[in-house]
């Protein structure tokens, strides 16, 4: 599937977004990506997150894909089965772990937990670090699988944003690209 006959939906996760992170740079670089802006990053409600994002599936023009950092991740998992004739894959990278406790000190997760295990209904592929702080490579590996996901291990890369390096990410672009493919 070529990127120029979707529509790319970019999710961001919990807290503002900076100028830099890679979600942004693809946005500018992708002439069908956006992102999908929710009203509250700090104090998130999953109810409110998944009819924003499913008022932008709707309002797509062309197939979807999602691209998700971080809580958007969890959000998809969530919303899977409810966004399932839409979207035709899902690119889900540096998931959260919302069930351990303490993750952020400012917010406990709230109706994003339990993080759901169940299979995703389209196409989906997870990329995680061996050393990000918001998840375990293992639990990751574990999302991934419960999933019926793809894995790829980022090696060391943390949270696999700003803070861990990863402003324009074209190791990230490449994996994008290979995914897009495989959605044929």
């Amino acid at each position: 599937m070529k990127i120029s006959e979707t529509d790319i939906l970019l999710i961001p996760g919990y807290g503002q977004i900076l100028p830099g992170h890679w979600l942004l740079r693809w946005r500018d670089k992708m002439a069908t990506a956006r992102v999908v802006k929710q009203a509250e990053l700090h104090a998130p409600s999953k109810k409110e997150w998944l009819e924003t994002l499913v008022v932008e599936i709707e309002a797509a023009k062309r197939p979807v894909v999602l691209v998700a950092h971080s809580l958007g991740c969890i959000l998809v998992s969530h919303g899977a089965h409810a966004l399932k004739d839409k979207v035709k894959g899902a690119y889900l990278v540096a998931p959260s772990d919302w069930d351990r406790e303490g993750l952020v000190e400012e917010f406990d997760g709230g109706d994003f937990k339990p993080v759901p295990t169940d299979p995703l209904p389209f196409p989906t592929h997870v990329v995680a670090s061996r050393n990000d702080p918001y998840c375990t490579y293992e639990r990751s590996e574990h999302l991934a699988k419960a999933w019926g996901a793809t894995f790829q291990d980022a090696g060391e890369a943390g949270h696999i944003n700003l803070e861990s390096g990863h402003g324009p990410w074209p190791e990230g672009l490449m994996s994008f690209a290979h995914f897009m493919k495989r959605l044929g």
